[in-house]
Parts: C-alpha cells; structure tokens; sequence
C-alpha cells in the first residue's frame, strides 16, 4: 500500500521523535521554571542550614586566625571549592577548544 505524503503523522513522527502537537512537552519556559523550583528548594535547605549552626569556631590560615560561625566557614570552603573546581574545568575546555583549533588548521 503506497503512503500518502498527505497523511496525518502518527504520534511520535516528529523530527526529534516527539508529536509535534503535544501540548505537554517540554520546553525551555518549563526547563527555566524547574530550575528555579530546584534553586528555591536548595535556598530554603541552606537557610535550614545556616539557623542550625551558628556556633563559632576559631578558624586559622596562614597568618590569619578569627571567630566565625561554622556554617560561615563551611560556606567559604564550599565556594572556594567550586570555584577551584570550576577554573580547573574552564582550563580544560580551553585546551581542548585550542587543540581542535590547531588540528582544523
């Protein structure tokens, strides 16, 4: 039986495998909007976190030594944490972007 290029396409004839009418399928508005559900959720949990350890430590490095809360200092070596772990990563993906640059040339 020949097809029709007329014909209705069936569910999931999309170029990417989806209907192209499913009203429920993602989209970045709903992508946008679970991440800021998920950001909201980690900034409650935070605060949760910050409330539950106020008691000071002493904290030394180097030549400085002081009086913070605990949470303060987990949050500092947190973020220094990322950011370390997020520089290593953007060194690497610059190497790698100049090593395909060398290699198309």
């Amino acid at each position: 039986m020949a097809e029709d290029s007329g014909a209705k396409r069936e569910h999931g004839d999309g170029p990417d495998g989806q209907d192209d009418q499913d009203p429920l399928r993602g989209s970045r508005t709903s992508g946008f909007w679970a991440a800021i559900v998920g950001l909201g959720v980690i900034l409650v949990l935070l605060v949760v976190f910050i409330a539950q350890n106020t008691r000071t430590t002493t904290v030394s490095f180097l030549v400085w030594d002081g009086q913070v809360p605990v949470a303060v200092a987990l949050l500092i070596a947190a973020v220094a944490g990322l950011f370390l772990a997020g520089l290593a990563g953007m060194l690497r993906i610059l190497q790698l972007r100049r090593r395909v640059h060398r290699a198309r040339r």
